[in-house]
């Protein structure tokens, strides 16, 4: 997506594993892009994930599922710098990037309950207020969302909620139901759906 010099746009960022994609992934998504009023939104898959206890799926397949999960949606840019970049992926890094690559008037780091509660272990987590408005989903709804956040981060982190309707989904019940040959029919995408079972992706030997 081109960006005509001197303009000033609205970015969202929202990054993770997306070990594999999936439909609350696009949720978040799409509320982000209606409830922030952004111009893009960029979804950037980890490349090394210094946080992980686990070994993720190789970085070709994460990016090609990304691809397949987002490429319906308007004003979406798959964006895969932290996998092409060597070293553990930190979002601080990835924020500074863009700030510096294209005219932002604003920027939002778009991020789940689960990661605004492991916030303050992140790398160089403080300055990440510097670069953009951190803005969490609140699946659970808004005000158990700024609780959860604020006992964290002692309230000195400002954050705006998104707010998203109860979805039950996650990446680990997909891969386990994968592993145990269960359909993920409703929790995918199609296209990721058929990438999946192509590779043979997240079965046991």
């Amino acid at each position: 997506m081109s960006v005509v010099a001197g303009s000033q746009r609205r970015v969202g960022v929202f990054g993770g594993a997306f070990d594999p994609p999936h439909t609350a992934h696009s949720a978040l998504v799409m509320a982000a892009l209606e409830q922030l009023q952004l111009d893009e939104l960029r979804v950037v898959p980890t490349g090394e994930a210094w946080h992980k206890n686990r070994s993720l799926t190789p970085a070709v397949h994460r990016l090609e599922m990304v691809r397949l999960a987002f490429a319906r949606l308007d004003r979406v840019v798959v964006d895969p710098r932290e996998i092409r970049r060597n070293g553990p992926s930190y979002t601080v890094d990835t924020l500074a990037e863009l700030r510096d690559e294209i005219p932002i008037d604003k920027l939002f780091l778009i991020i789940g309950e689960d990661q605004a509660a492991a916030l303050t272990t992140w790398h160089r987590w403080r300055e990440i207020p510097d670069f953009a408005t951190i803005c969490v989903a609140a699946r659970a709804g808004i005000a158990g969302a700024r609780g959860t956040f604020d006992a964290l981060s002692g309230g000195f982190v400002p954050f705006q909620p998104i707010e998203l309707p109860p979805m039950d989904v996650s990446a680990t019940d997909i891969r386990e139901r994968l592993a145990n040959r269960q359909s993920v029919a409703p929790l995918v995408f199609e296209p990721v759906a058929r990438y999946i079972a192509h590779h043979h992706l997240y079965q046991t030997a």
